[in-house]
């Protein structure tokens, strides 16, 4: 794989990381975050099929080999929500 290119754990789809949501298990602590810090993570597409699929099938607590809260889920569902929320006011933009 090129380097800054990734794999969603959940469709398996490879993409600059950019395109992805980073989900990571903190070294020292082995706490759960999104987006900062070094340790384990794991890349999800930024849609509803595949966060759905990654909660039912609990691919990122696999993945980080860590529990996953549920705040975390919650994050990712309302980034996913405002996402949404925001692509049809800019199609009425245009």
């Amino acid at each position: 794989m090129e380097p800054n290119y990734r794999r969603c754990i959940s469709c398996r789809r490879i993409g600059h990381k950019s395109e992805f949501w980073r989900i990571v298990r903190l070294a020292d602590s082995r706490q759960v975050q999104l987006d900062q810090g070094m340790g384990r993570s794991a890349y999800l597409c930024p849609t509803e099929d595949c966060l759905k699929a990654a909660h039912k099938k609990n691919r990122l607590g696999r993945m980080l080999k860590s529990p996953i809260p549920e705040s975390i889920y919650q994050e990712l569902w309302q980034r996913l929500g405002s996402k949404q929320g925001d692509s049809p006011r800019m199609a009425r933009s245009s």
